[in-house]
């Protein structure tokens, strides 16, 4: 029973997302209430790096819906994408795994048809489902990416790089490149420059700690900070390695942080207004 509530029930994580965003002042950016958690649940390390048969990670799509359902409570602001932020209501709703748990069947409850009989289970997210709106939006621009041939993702990172602020961005011939994609030159201030290699692989699923490592050594002696940028994932090996003391700083770049960079530039995407069923407004007119 243990194991099943772990992997299936994504209400698990409703009370932690309510308290991370009361610990970090009532709003933050999903890939840092995901760290967040992460750290809380450090004990269910091997099963956070699950993943879907899609590649996407099962801990991130169950937390996703379990921001959805809170939103539907009325306990989450969801009108700005990229900002998960605690309405008046959430600020002071304080939640445990069993009323977690009433919310979804409640909700399950409410949706079903005069004629069909309500099952808690059928509210929660399976390998099967499409995920909610915006994370498929993320999913959609990261098969986009995963398209493109290697020198044409490299060359629309040389792109990606100059739009947010870097100089001189050249992408180096593939026959020798000698491990680095790419350089460019990030100004610190009207003084202070700073020289830097960047990789860019479209990855599926993971980057391992020995490509970050190469990379790095790649590195010495030609630049003073790397970027490794991917359409995947980091593991936490990689990610150790990445912030390694005494050795030069590489920045990761996963493909979550990837698509908000797009979004952030609104480069490759253009706005659409999208109207959505405010189910909380309904629930008053339920009773």
């Amino acid at each position: 029973m243990r194991e099943r509530t772990q992997k299936n029930d994504f209400q698990q994580w409703m009370p932690l997302i309510l308290d991370c965003l009361r610990d970090v002042g009532g709003q933050s950016r999903p890939r840092e209430v995901l760290s967040w958690i992460k750290e809380k649940r450090s004990p269910l390390a091997p099963y956070l790096e699950e993943t879907l048969s899609s590649g996407q990670m099962r801990f991130y799509n169950q937390v996703h819906w379990a921001r959805q359902h809170l939103a539907w409570e009325g306990l989450l602001d969801d009108t700005r994408r990229g900002v998960w932020a605690l309405t008046a209501l959430g600020w002071k709703t304080q939640l445990d795994t069993k009323t977690a748990a009433e919310i979804v069947r409640n909700r399950t409850r409410t949706q079903a048809s005069p004629n069909e009989s309500p099952d808690p289970v059928a509210a929660q997210p399976t390998s099967a489902e499409l995920p909610p709106l915006d994370e498929l939006q993320e999913l959609r621009l990261l098969d986009v990416l995963k398209s493109l041939p290697p020198m044409g993702f490299e060359k629309l990172c040389q792109r990606l790089l100059s739009e947010h602020g870097f100089e001189n961005v050249v992408v180096t011939q593939q026959s020798r490149d000698g491990g680095i994609d790419g350089y460019g030159t990030l100004r610190l201030s009207a003084f202070v420059s700073m020289k830097v290699a960047f990789q860019a692989k479209r990855y599926k699923d993971v980057v391992s700690r020995p490509a970050v490592g190469e990379f790095r050594n790649a590195l010495l002696g030609r630049a003073e900070k790397g970027v490794f940028i991917t359409t995947g994932r980091f593991t936490a090996d990689a990610e150790a390695e990445a912030s390694r003391d005494g050795v030069i700083p590489i920045e990761l770049i996963d493909g979550e942080r990837l698509v908000e960079l797009f979004e952030e530039k609104g480069l490759g995407v253009k706005p659409k207004q999208i109207l959505m069923i405010d189910h909380a407004f309904f629930d008053e007119f339920r009773k």
